[in-house]
């Protein structure tokens, strides 16, 4: 019986640590992904860094700079859910936590709302009526899209994912481990970290010009 149950028992032990080298992996290829952005932001400015900061400066500095607090807010709460999922009796804690995590996630996507709506009405959008002239600028803005869209999509698939490990966690379901926690918080964590690098070069390009 010991010998059936100790290769179960290592198995089960290497489990969260599986989980997370297959995430520390799917999030090398994504910073990949972000990093060939990366580059052609920094081919583009070094290009036209006059009209990159006349780009920026059409940029709402105020909500971005809101939306980075409220990303920095949820990755604290996020760390605080892995904390307390090291602790049944806390159970209700890290469920709360998950759920506030995700509240906070559904905010920026909000505020990311509004602030697309002003830029569509300003004509920032690369379209044929597209309002800045200066060399450059509009370059700026399709990588302000395609970057910010994207960050998006993994902030919503982040979302979407937090939920449900709030949801089965509060319902007393077996498979939200402290190990599974802590991998989808560091996906999490992945998607703060892209927006604190996109902040700076997207928000603030004019005042470093």
């Amino acid at each position: 019986m010991s010998a059936i149950a100790a290769p179960a028992l290592a198995a089960a032990d290497d489990a969260p640590r599986t989980a997370q080298l297959g995430m520390w992996i799917f999030l090398g290829t994504e910073v990949l992904f972000f990093g060939g952005l990366f580059v052609a932001y920094a081919v583009g400015r070094a290009h036209w860094p006059h009209g990159f900061a006349v780009a920026s400066r059409h940029t709402d500095v105020v909500l971005g700079t809101v939306n980075t607090a409220v990303l920095l807010t949820s990755s604290a709460i996020v760390a605080f859910a892995v904390a307390c999922a090291d602790h049944p009796a806390q159970r209700r804690w890290t469920a709360l936590a998950l759920w506030a995590t995700a509240a906070l996630g559904v905010v920026f996507l909000a505020i990311k709302g509004v602030e697309y709506a002003h830029e569509w009405s300003e004509h920032l959008f690369p379209l044929a009526d597209f309002a800045l002239t200066e060399p450059g600028a509009e370059l700026f803005w399709v990588l302000y899209f395609v970057m910010t869209i994207l960050h998006s999509v993994h902030l919503l698939i982040g979302i979407v994912g937090v939920a449900a490990f709030a949801r089965a966690t509060g319902a007393g379901k077996s498979w939200p481990t402290p190990g599974r926690v802590d991998t989808m918080a560091l996906y999490w964590h992945f998607v703060d970290i892209v927006w604190i690098v996109l902040y700076p070069l997207l928000y603030l390009v004019e005042r470093h010009a």
